[in-house]
């Protein structure tokens, strides 16, 4: 536990209140995302650099698993522009991490497309049905990008 805070030191702190206050949650549970549900459903928190500060960012996200990879879907509630962290995908794929309960697994982001991307946003919704209306309310196509094992 000691170890995690002195980590969190040099994290870029999350502009909006409520990724704030969940990841204090989860720090304040031990680093178990088990503390943090949204619509009652469990959330992953993703580690990355970031692409203009190359420092480390964390955002915690839905959990969108299938056979030991994640999904990241980059909703922002079907808002008209992508989440910051998109950038820091595209910029910074192979130093990425998914924390899921209390394991930590380093993790490489590619962004999909096509029929792989079609299979995978089967299983964001399934996991997390709000996803279906946030793609209604855009105006782009959400992005989504798969973070497997390194």
């Amino acid at each position: 536990m000691a170890q995690r805070e002195v980590d969190r030191q040099n994290y870029v702190q999350p502009a909006t209140d409520w990724v704030r206050k969940q990841l204090d949650a989860i720090d304040a549970a031990g680093g178990d995302t088990a503390a943090v549900e949204v619509q009652g459903r469990p959330v992953v928190v993703v580690t990355m650099i970031g692409a203009r500060s190359g420092r480390p960012r964390r955002v915690p996200l839905m959990r969108v698993a299938h056979e030991g990879r994640y999904l990241a879907v980059a909703s922002k509630g079907g808002a008209p522009t992508n989440p910051q962290w998109v950038a820091n995908l595209r910029t910074h794929p192979d130093e990425v991490s998914v924390l899921d309960g209390t394991v930590e697994t380093p993790m490489a982001a590619r962004e999909l497309t096509g029929a792989e991307r079609a299979t995978w946003w089967q299983r964001a919704v399934q996991a997390f049905p709000s996803y279906a209306d946030y793609q209604q309310k855009a105006d782009r196509q959400i992005p989504v990008f798969l973070l497997e094992p390194r």
